[in-house]
């Protein structure tokens, strides 16, 4: 079973994708994963992404559709894509390596947040620089005000959680990945799940959804 998630910057999705792969026995991938376990194990296309990343460079799109087939012709586990794809070309690019090793994505699970929630959740969002515990203002509050719960240490904010970076990030997403929303609809995979709810919430959505794919 291959699965996709979507959703924007802040909208959860990683945590989400974290929860719903341990629950349902599914490997949880991420393009960083893919890299980093390609270039650990050596292999032929591991090292000629390792010249990309060293070099500070973004690794091609064949590239990383080549490590996906090679880790999915090596695995038979249920998938459960976070972070790829990002784009319409990458998604084109996965349906037709896809289908030359005879698969297909059966579910794209999109977490649908506001633009005003998003900029709300991370220019709301700090962290311990010590157990990088995040907290998020005013929804996950610390018991001392900008004292991490755990290390007693001043949280940070990172510089790409500022408003102006954040409201870039959107505007990237929206050109870039929500695109792929219709995409997917047009296949008759994509369900939508509202984001703006409590976590535990989100999730029995998720994995209903999952397991009525299962099914």
């Amino acid at each position: 079973m291959l699965v996709i998630m979507l959703g924007p910057p802040g909208s959860g999705k990683g945590t989400q994708a974290a929860k719903l792969a341990s629950s349902k026995d599914m490997v949880h991938l991420s393009t960083g994963d893919i890299l980093r376990k390609a270039v650990k194990d050596g292999t032929e296309l591991g090292l000629k992404a390792k010249t990309y990343m060293d070099a500070g460079d973004l690794v091609p799109d064949n590239l990383i559709l080549g490590l996906i087939k090679e880790r999915l012709e090596s695995d038979r586990s249920n998938f459960l894509f976070d972070g790829f794809p990002r784009t319409i070309p990458q998604a084109e690019g996965l349906d037709g390596m896809l289908g030359s090793i005879k698969s297909k994505i059966d579910m794209v699970l999109d977490l649908a947040v506001s633009d005003g929630e998003v900029v709300n959740r991370l220019s709301g969002r700090y962290f311990c620089p010590s157990c990088q515990a995040t907290y998020n203002y005013p929804n996950k509050l610390p018991r001392k005000e900008g004292i991490c719960d755990k290390c007693n240490v001043d949280l940070a904010k990172r510089k790409d959680d500022s408003k102006e970076v954040v409201i870039n990030r959107l505007k990237v997403y929206k050109e870039q990945t929500e695109p792929l929303q219709n995409y997917y609809k047009k296949q008759s995979v994509l369900k939508s799940v509202d984001g703006e709810r409590a976590i535990d919430e989100i999730f029995a959505d998720l994995a209903s959804l999952v397991d009525s794919a299962n099914g």
